[in-house]
């Protein structure tokens, strides 16, 4: 069994900064990957950014130049740094782990003001 705990997550006004923090536990052999997902209140779930345990990164245009997503393999933790945040960017924001089955967390709000 894998756990995947999501945190950092909260309200900021536009122009504002947030970390969320990831970290996988329990029964992990390996961890291939980790990434981060957002949903907004009537949407579908969307990519936002992933890494490699390798540390290839890939981002969604909408937050390229904005955010970045960085991993520490001895901790099995993934870091999303969020700058510039906008109101668009509200959304609760899943983590997962490539485990290498895919395990997601629970979720963590952020919400930006405008």
């Amino acid at each position: 069994q894998v756990q995947v705990v999501e945190s950092g997550g909260g309200m900021v006004q536009a122009g504002g900064s947030l970390r969320l923090s990831c970290a996988a536990s329990g029964s992990i052999f390996r961890i291939n990957a980790m990434g981060w997902y957002r949903q907004a209140p009537g949407k579908q779930r969307e990519f936002v950014a992933s890494i490699t345990s390798g540390g290839t990164t890939n981002y969604a245009d909408s937050v390229k130049g904005r955010f970045t997503i960085s991993i520490i393999n001895a901790k099995n933790t993934v870091y999303l740094q969020m700058n510039s945040l906008k109101p668009e960017d509200t959304a609760v924001y899943y983590c997962n782990a490539a485990a290498p089955n895919l395990y997601w967390g629970q979720g963590t709000q952020v919400t930006v003001s405008s």
